[in-house]
């Protein structure tokens, strides 16, 4: 039975191929190089120092470690508002680089673990990269304080920095390394479907194997002549 499924393919091979060269000169046209890509993650301690209240149990510092909890969160969402991003392209700005609020709202994502604020930035640029998350540093130094009334009166900055800007080359997916060859793969699948297809619909008899199929007998052959 594979015997005869090989035969049905290698008669048709040109519609197997089909799919697959259409495939081929589609990702030789369509083809760009993928863009280099720089990643850089920061992460900030969020935190106020504890109040003091004379002859108040602290409940041993509980609320102030929930309360690092909250600000962690809430500066996570500071950071991928668009006052935020405008504040930092500022910055970078007035260090020579021409780049606009959404550019860096589109770059940066945030995330919150227990006390912690955790800053991604991706950009094409490493150089450019690092003086981005000086900026959003800087901005978080500087003006952390005015984002939220309730601690405008503070003496100190909310958050402490604890991890310098660091680039790092961006590694492909797995879905991009899979991606092409999954796609022949498939391409190939299609190929082989239609030389199936292309001999259940086809009327003709190529072979003796196939009348013996219908339980008919062949007594002799008669070869093609030659020229």
């Amino acid at each position: 039975m594979l015997t005869e499924y090989l035969r049905m393919i290698l008669r048709r091979w040109w519609l197997v191929l089909i799919p697959v060269i259409a495939l081929a000169v589609f990702t030789v046209v369509s083809y760009r190089a993928p863009a280099v890509s720089y990643k850089v993650t920061m992460r900030f301690a969020a935190g106020l120092p504890p109040e003091r209240t004379t002859g108040v149990f602290n409940y041993e510092r509980y609320y102030s470690w929930l309360t690092s909890e909250y600000m962690a969160n809430g500066f996570a969402d500071v950071a991928r508002t668009s006052i935020f991003a405008q504040n930092v392209a500022d910055k970078v700005n007035a260090q020579g680089m021409a780049v606009n609020a959404d550019m860096i709202q589109g770059a940066v994502s945030s995330d919150q673990k227990q006390s912690l604020l955790v800053i991604y930035l991706t950009w094409p640029d490493a150089a450019q990269a690092v003086k981005i998350g000086d900026a959003i540093s800087a901005e978080f130094a500087e003006h952390g304080l005015t984002y939220w009334p309730q601690i405008s009166s503070a003496g100190s900055a909310p958050l402490v920095q604890l991890d310098r800007p660091i680039p790092v080359p961006f590694t492909p997916s797995l879905r991009d390394r899979f991606d092409l060859p999954i796609r022949f793969i498939l391409a190939l699948v299609v190929g082989v479907a239609l030389a199936f297809i292309a001999h259940f619909l086809d009327p003709f008899v190529h072979d003796r194997r196939e009348l013996e199929h219908l339980g008919l007998t062949v007594i002799v052959d008669i070869p093609a002549a030659k020229r």
